[in-house]
């Protein structure tokens, strides 16, 4: 039987997207239902979980069985439903306040035990639906109502907190970019393990141009890098920059300037389990390019396949019985 070739409309609700005109989660929304199309997993066998915030209305926009449920607690809740039916494709849609405030513990323990999860975490820096709070992303300094003074504290990186947790799968894009959006997305679903996306995306009410240094097209070339696994990591307008490893440090070369040529460009290794120049590159900032597309995709076994394997051990130990059976095991005893 041939596979049945699904279009994005058919993981489209009949329900009206409400976010506000101009919000990133719209492109993120789009990216994901292409990638949803192209992955090839029908609406029945997907399930979208997500906590309290803006991004997490998204399970309502998305033809597949869904699930809104409590502030922080989406990961215990999607690894709960991956556990109880591995065969199901589960995404997780969150926040970066969502996920690395009150959802923080849950959401390191998923990646620490490395469910087969698809989490894509978007990373506004602020608190929109609560109006305007600073989050757990938030730049030192920031300004808001919550820090009329600005922030004391220094904030998360997603990257480095998913990598420090063992993660399996870190990948981060931009909202506007939607090929990488969903090259990124589909290769977090066909991942085996816990797939992390961090969205850069924009609240267009509350932290309006937050990620502008990085999306605005005049120099997203020249800050930003595509990562793509085997490839020489190049960017730039005209692919005229380089990364190097310089001593213990990533460095940005131009090509042809001191004699350096495309042979000393370092070459993306994705799946390298050791994490250390995963972390490098998924810290980059200041005078080197913020990196995009999968900055580490490695195997490891996953917890939702070790627990069915767990129990088929248990079972194939010991024989079949009934409930009565088990109890007339314990101890018993006769009441005159």
């Amino acid at each position: 039987m041939e596979p049945i070739q699904y279009k994005p409309a058919d993981f489209k609700s009949n329900q009206d997207v409400r976010w506000c005109p101009g919000c990133g989660d719209y492109a993120m929304l789009n990216s994901l239902q292409k990638a949803m199309a192209e992955l090839g997993v029908s609406p029945e066998q997907t399930v979208v979980v997500s906590g309290i915030g803006c991004s997490s209305r998204l399970p309502y926009y998305v033809n597949a069985y869904g699930m809104h449920t409590i502030h922080g607690r989406a990961s215990a809740i999607a690894s709960g439903v991956k556990v109880a039916n591995p065969d199901l494709t589960v995404w997780q849609i969150t926040g970066d306040g969502d996920c690395l405030a009150i959802g923080g513990n849950h959401f390191i323990h998923a990646v620490r035990r490395n469910v087969n999860l698809n989490i894509l975490l978007f990373n506004n820096e602020i608190y929109g639906l609560t109006k305007g709070q600073y989050s757990p992303t938030s730049k030192k300094g920031f300004v808001s109502k919550s820090s009329p003074y600005g922030t004391v504290e220094e904030p998360f990186s997603p990257s480095q907190l998913t990598l420090g947790a063992r993660g399996s799968f870190f990948a981060r894009t931009l909202d506007i970019d939607l090929k990488t959006a969903q090259d990124v997305l589909l290769q977090a679903a066909k991942h085996k393990g816990c797939a992390v996306v961090e969205a850069l995306v924009n609240c267009v009410i509350f932290n309006d141009g937050t990620h502008k240094n990085l999306s605005d097209k005049a120099f997203r070339a020249d800050r930003t890098i595509v990562l793509k696994h085997g490839e020489p990591m190049i960017y730039g307008a005209n692919n005229e920059k380089g990364l190097i490893i310089d001593g213990f440090n990533l460095k940005s070369v131009t090509l042809g300037e001191n004699g350096i040529t495309e042979k000393d460009i370092l070459v993306h290794d994705a799946h390298c389990q050791d994490p250390t120049l995963h972390f490098k590159l998924g810290n980059m900032k200041g005078d080197l390019p913020v990196a995009l597309g999968v900055i580490r995709s490695v195997e490891q076994p996953t917890y939702d396949q070790a627990v069915v394997e767990q129990i088929a051990d248990v079972q194939a130990k010991r024989p079949a019985r009934t409930l009565e059976a088990f109890l007339h095991t314990l101890e018993t005893w006769e009441i005159d």
